[in-house]
């Protein structure tokens, strides 16, 4: 896909997806929504793709949707909304869902569906200047993108709500405090850090990470006996592969796993 809002580059089994609006922002339009879900498709179908770092271009990381393409469609704006939700709700599920780990590198400002990007990430690294900001309600509209699934899983109920009906404002420490973010960086070294990241998870054994990841997407939403039998699926799932089995005769042996993904 020839992409216009995003760069899109693969290496060293690292997918590494750019926000790239830098003159605004990098809001989030109708166009970088049907973006973003081609990359997640990407991501999620090519197994040369092994981790994916996603940042922005200049910065900031995100300045939320785009205010002025929702008032140069005011007449038909709910209608918009769905069209843009299909595409990103498309997107960060499949994000969710893929094996591959992804890293989100917030750069800079990170509001309104771009905290929801931001905190959609399997792993948050953040530059000590980025800030984070729900803001959705400051114009009247209730969040998107994931923000009101991940969040109350990741700070609670309370501290969701502080953030969605006074639009505070957190640094990037005080995200990091608040268990949003994994890791505070010097500003000009996240995506750096977080391709460094991305690449010794990239060697790793990619379908036990995504059998992490989807364990714990349900692990809030099943009784015990639920997710244990979850946990049995999985677990005997991943016995019957190839990288198990390179991981017990590494272990006997004394050396580094050389993992295949599978």
């Amino acid at each position: 896909m020839d992409f216009k809002s995003l760069t899109f580059d693969v290496a060293d089994g690292v997918a590494k997806i750019t926000m790239n609006r830098p003159d605004s922002f990098n809001v989030l339009n109708l166009a970088m929504a049907q973006e973003l879900s081609e990359a997640s498709i990407l991501c999620g179908e090519d197994p040369q793709i092994r981790a994916a770092v996603l940042t922005g271009a200049g910065k900031a990381f995100s300045g939320g949707g785009d205010i002025n393409e929702f008032a140069s469609v005011a007449d038909d704006l709910p209608a918009h909304t769905k069209r843009m939700t299909v595409h990103f709700h498309g997107a960060v599920s499949r994000f969710a869902y893929m094996d591959a780990p992804l890293i989100t590198a917030v750069n800079g400002a990170a509001g309104g569906g771009g905290m929801s990007i931001a905190v959609m990430g399997d792993l948050v690294y953040a530059a000590r200047s980025a800030r984070f900001t729900l803001a959705y309600t400051r114009i009247g509209l209730t969040p998107d993108g994931s923000s009101t699934y991940y969040l109350p899983r990741i700070i609670g109920v309370r501290r969701t709500m502080e953030l969605a009906l006074t639009n505070r404002t957190l640094s990037a420490d005080e995200a990091c405090d608040w268990g949003i973010v994994n890791k505070v960086v010097d500003d000009g070294t996240v995506v750096d850090e977080a391709m460094a990241l991305a690449r010794e998870l990239a060697a790793g054994p990619t379908g036990a990470y995504g059998g992490v990841k989807k364990l714990l997407v349900s692990s809030l939403n099943d009784s015990l006996e639920g997710q244990m039998e979850r946990e049995a699926r999985h677990i005997a799932r991943r016995a019957a592969g190839p990288d198990v089995a390179e991981g017990i005769k590494s272990f006997r042996e004394k050396r580094r796993p050389d993992f295949v993904g599978n």
